[in-house]
């Protein structure tokens, strides 16, 4: 069995000492809406009654606001005309 999405959000989450109101605001900055009860369903057992699935698309919106979150906003591109004549 290899690691499911919940697994890799939990492991990521202790790795960087993160709490819900961390990931909401790293969420937030990809303009992604997710709530403490949607993170805490994610979190959950898997045998627990309201345990939810992580999809692709939170955990990827989680992953692009973490590098946002460590690295900084990505500078804009400048468009220099080229010199070639």
């Amino acid at each position: 069995m290899g690691l499911t999405n919940n697994d890799i959000f939990k492991k990521l989450r202790v790795a960087h000492k993160l709490r819900d109101d961390d990931i909401v605001k790293i969420c937030a900055l990809v303009d992604f809406k997710v709530t403490k009860s949607e993170l805490g369903a994610f979190f959950r057992n898997e045998n627990h009654p309201k345990y939810m699935e992580c999809g692709d698309q939170i955990l990827r919106n989680f992953l692009n606001g973490l590098i946002i979150h460590l690295r900084g906003p990505m500078p804009e591109k400048k468009n220099n005309p080229s010199t070639k004549k």
